[in-house]
């Protein structure tokens, strides 16, 4: 039988400072001593600190005098002042990492943050924790809770010290997209980590798990969630009492963890209540084979477990190593010397390369095979690396990344596989080596491309090297993006923010990249802009005063008067939102960031050709666009107006050109000036009427002149008369 027992069971810094700190003032004669609450999760030393005179103290209001030792949850700070109100001595024994806890919040509180902890609400730990933001934090345990927290400006989130890294990854995630401005404080206890990491590497491992301490303690509970995903026979047990002896068989491997409320003597009970299941005896044999009940590192079995595991995924290699040792030409010329074998051997040996399991070392591919890739090392064997330790082509591109004669690196599992080849890995290495490269990229504020694989709460996930990173949706782009789907399967440009190896988490942007190309073509612009320059642009919006166009990263406006050369009402008459156009810049003010550009200015001139078209004497139509108190003006064509003075209107008397004309009112006028250089046309209504009543009464006159028209003209008049009276 095999026991497995965790490095870090039992006490923990904190625990293990605040028990002591009791049995310290126990040791001073006629101190009454209390602890605030039980000073730990165990009611084996609860009852044996009770047996030596400790009183548990759940309230002050009774306590007049003594000791109290505050136990490693820590408490409010009302609480504090409550204690030495009454005038008692205080031990604080609250974990530092817990008083680090409290220093965050109580700060991020004073500054108006509202401050969310991620822990169990009834714990003593997290009843602590919001003391110091008057009971005012949001405490959740779960990633659903995220859903029904309301939006929040800014806030400020931290961890009971035994939350689970997953549950506080997943918790904090989704944070983000319920509060604009978060800060993030991970505290979680890295002894607790490092414990549940541990418990759940031997729950891995072994054929029965026993987790030790006391049913109410929060972190035993959580090592024994932990431990039950991985080893279906894992059980919670608080003393040696506890064990079903009926559920360890013969042979079986057995693991021991412990929370940190366990003391040592407690799991020294339960290894040796394990080792007498062993025929009650500890390297004794079973079923007449010896058994090995010695207590072995976790460190070594872990290692151990990893090159079985990696033993078992290898398929056999079908060619003999034979085959795989030394290249032929050599053979050849070691066959065509002399001099004895023995040498020969011994310099081919010098010149071989030493291994080691757990060594990263450099070889060339020699042979891929559906199976497995075979690697020259330089040693005296060749190494074999399982074809599912290397991803032989690019899963987004499809594009091969691995041909034989290519370098590579590799990690040594085993030195002998069993069949005279080196066992070899990458995937962890290779993981590693990615790690590396986006910390350096991190620090220099590298590029990187990502492939956004799949859209989650609040934005995407990108793979960057085989490690996932979170894509915040407001950092997709600069622009608000109303799709996130449209980016699966696409490449992003990115560059990391955050990044917690320990973690597994990595936050990254491909908003802040386009923002700096932006401002770069920005800077470039206002560096090379200058004024009667003729550029193209992009209408971006339209306002009743103009349009804001895109010139390159920086917005102009064409002011509604530089439109067009004839009247606009606006913008929409002359242009369209995002539509291409050619503008003229007519100004620069580099100070306050503005830029006025001109589009009529790049279109022809109206008044330029009104030399050649209008003549004075013509009689042409046009449309009335402006109404003054001296008179009226006429738009012959866009960008070509003529005044018709007040007395040019009409015959008759009048005040105001308004009497009798209408803005939009087409009418005839007469040219009776024109000054082109000028830009000048006087008009008139009035000569224009005169006119055209010539004009008739010329007509009517030669048609009376004309007999031939006249005896037509009166018959038709008088045809239906005529027949009438004949009818009579």
């Amino acid at each position: 039988m095999k026991v497995v027992v965790a490095k870090n069971a039992g006490f923990c810094f904190g625990v293990r400072r605040a028990v002591e700190a009791v049995y310290q003032q126990l040791k001073k004669p006629d101190n009454k001593v209390y602890t605030y609450g039980p000073i730990i999760h165990n009611p084996q030393v609860v009852e044996e600190l009770k047996a030596k005179g400790v009183v548990i103290a759940e309230e002050l209001e009774h306590i007049e005098e003594g000791t109290i030792v505050i136990r490693s949850h820590g408490v409010p700070p009302q609480v504090y002042r409550l204690m030495k109100d009454k005038g008692l001595r205080v031990v604080d024994a609250t974990c530092p990492y817990v008083k680090r806890v409290h220093n965050v919040v109580s700060k991020y509180y004073s500054k108006g943050y509202r401050i969310i902890i991620v822990g169990e609400k009834e714990h003593p730990e997290v009843i602590g924790i919001n003391g110091w933001c008057d009971n005012s934090a949001v405490v959740i345990d779960d990633p659903a809770q995220v859903e029904s927290l309301p939006h929040m400006d800014k806030a400020c989130v931290v961890a009971q010290t035994t939350t689970p890294h997953k549950r506080w990854d997943a918790i904090v995630e989704q944070l983000y997209s319920k509060v604009d401005q978060l800060e993030v404080f991970n505290t979680i206890c890295n002894t607790t980590s490092v414990r549940q990491a541990e418990a759940e590497a031997i729950a891995k491992m072994v054929d029965v798990m026993l987790v030790i301490g006391g049913k109410n303690s929060s972190n035993t509970r959580k090592l024994y969630s932990l431990c039950k995903t991985h080893c279906k026979k894992t059980f919670a047990i608080e003393t040696a009492k506890d064990i079903d002896v009926n559920a360890i068989r013969p042979g079986d491997k057995v693991g021991i963890t412990a929370g940190a409320s366990t003391p040592d003597w407690i799991i020294k009970e339960v290894i040796d209540m394990v080792n007498e299941l062993n025929d009650g005896k500890t390297g004794g044999t079973m079923n007449g084979q010896p058994q090995d009940d010695a207590r072995i590192s976790q460190g070594q079995a872990v290692q151990q477990e990893m090159q079985n595991e990696a033993l078992e995924s290898r398929n056999h290699h079908q060619e003999s190593s034979a085959n795989q040792s030394a290249p032929a030409p050599e053979n050849a010329v070691r066959q065509e010397q002399p001099e004895p074998e023995m040498p020969a051997m011994e310099d081919l040996e010098k010149a071989m390369v030493s291994l080691r399991p757990g060594q990263v070392v450099r070889g060339t591919i020699l042979k891929i095979t559906p199976e497995e890739v075979i690697v020259n090392l330089g040693y005296k064997s060749d190494g074999v690396l399982p074809v599912s330790e290397l991803e032989l082509a690019d899963p987004h591109t499809g594009e091969v990344k691995w041909h034989e004669g290519d370098p590579i690196d590799v990690q040594v599992v085993k030195i002998d596989d069993g069949e005279g080849n080196v066992l070899l890995a990458r995937k962890s290495l290779e993981r590693r080596l990615a790690w590396n490269e986006l910390e350096e990229g991190f620090k220099s504020g590298r590029e990187f491309k990502g492939i956004c694989t799949e859209v989650v709460k609040g934005g995407v996930l990108a793979d960057i090297n085989g490690i996932q990173a979170f894509v915040p949706a407001s950092h997709l782009s600069t622009r608000y993006v109303e799709d996130l789907n449209s980016f699966v399967g696409t490449a992003l440009r990115l560059k990391v923010l955050e990044m917690d190896r320990r973690r597994n988490r990595v936050v990254a942007s491909q908003r802040v990249i386009l923002q700096e190309e932006e401002e770069a073509r920005r800077k470039a612009l206002w560096d090379s802009i200058q004024e009667g320059q003729v550029i193209t642009g992009t209408v971006k919006r339209l306002t009743d005063f103009g349009a804001f166009v895109d010139i390159g990263g920086v917005d102009g406006l064409v002011h509604i008067s530089d439109l067009s050369w004839g009247h606009v009402s606006h913008p929409s008459e002359v242009l369209q939102e995002n539509q291409p156009i050619t503008v003229k810049v007519l100004s620069v003010d580099r100070e306050k960031g503005r830029i006025a550009l001109g589009y009529k200015q790049t279109l022809p001139q109206p008044w330029d050709g009104v030399g050649a078209k209008y003549h004075i004497g013509d009689i042409v139509t046009g449309k009335v666009v402006r109404l003054t108190h001296f008179g009226a003006f006429v738009e012959l064509e866009p960008g070509v107006d003529g005044l018709v003075h007040v007395s040019e209107i009409s015959d008759k008397h009048i005040n105001k050109a308004a009497d009798v004309l209408q803005v939009g009112q087409v009418v005839n006028v007469k040219i009776l000036d024109i000054k082109p250089e000028q830009r000048r046309i006087s008009l008139s209504i009035r000569e224009a009427l005169r006119e055209q009543e010539e004009k008739e009464a010329r007509q009517v006159e030669q048609t009376h002149q004309s007999g031939e028209g006249l005896s037509i003209n009166l018959g038709e008049l008088f045809r239906d008369r005529l027949k009438s009276e004949n009818l009579k």
